[in-house]
């Protein structure tokens, strides 16, 4: 197994920093990226950020993944309330999960408080920003060694 850190991103994770940027801050995803190589850099850990719109692709990353990466981090954007594929994926995947959420979703809608993905994850980060990722990334290098 190698040891990259695939980290996914779902719908409209795109638009980071250009979306909400008084929820989702002014960050892009080439920042998250940026950040996440530079802290898995320290642990041996090479990245491969990867985003899509479709519930689709996240899942066929997922079934990549496990014979390419040796943990996950997923953001699965609104997909995280509503798709019971995407825990399925993620639980026929055998290495380290950690979710991300850029805003705290416990302090927005109702709808937003439940999470399929949680079920499956080791470790959750929400309401930390986009440091949340280089703080799963930080995490991942103790979880992979």
């Amino acid at each position: 197994m190698s040891k990259t850190i695939y980290i996914l991103n779902g719908p409209n994770l795109n638009l980071l920093g250009k979306r909400q940027p008084e929820i989702y801050g002014k960050e892009t995803l080439a920042d998250v990226e940026a950040s996440c190589a530079e802290v898995g850099k320290g642990f041996g850990l090479a990245v491969k950020l990867l985003q899509s719109n479709r519930e689709g692709d996240l899942i066929d990353w997922i079934h990549e993944a496990r014979d390419k990466a040796a943990g996950l981090i997923i953001n699965p954007g609104a997909f995280t309330h509503t798709s019971i594929a995407i825990l399925d994926a993620l639980n026929a995947y055998d290495g380290p999960v950690l979710e991300v959420h850029i805003s705290n979703v416990h302090k927005r809608e109702a709808f937003r408080h439940h999470s399929y993905v949680s079920t499956r994850a080791d470790g959750v980060l929400a309401g930390f920003g986009v440091e949340g990722y280089a703080l799963a990334m930080r995490r991942m290098g103790s979880l992979v060694k």
